[in-house]
């Protein structure tokens, strides 16, 4: 059993209160987990309305898979028209 995680850092310069980052944060939550069937939750900066740090976990049999698939969500927080990457962590 092969496990991969991945931390990120957005940066959400638009949200000016809580209940803006949370609702980008939930799209966000919902979008990777729909489209990579991974599990998502917010794991940092909880009280923070511009910064949002998240934690992505995936199992699989083959580390390449996990590798793949955390780098293709990496690509897609790249390129989020709202929240902006600031830096992330893979591990598998």
């Amino acid at each position: 059993m092969i496990v991969g995680t991945l931390r990120v850092r957005l940066l959400l310069r638009e949200a000016r209160s809580l209940k803006d980052k949370r609702q980008v944060v939930q799209s966000i939550k919902d979008r990777l987990h729909n489209g990579f069937n991974v599990s998502v939750a917010e794991v940092e900066s909880q009280d923070n309305r511009q910064l949002a740090v998240l934690g992505v976990a995936m199992v699989s049999n083959e580390s390449h898979h996990v590798k793949v698939a955390l780098g293709q969500i990496v690509e897609a927080l790249r390129a989020h028209p709202v929240a902006e990457l600031v830096d992330y962590e893979i591990d598998v």
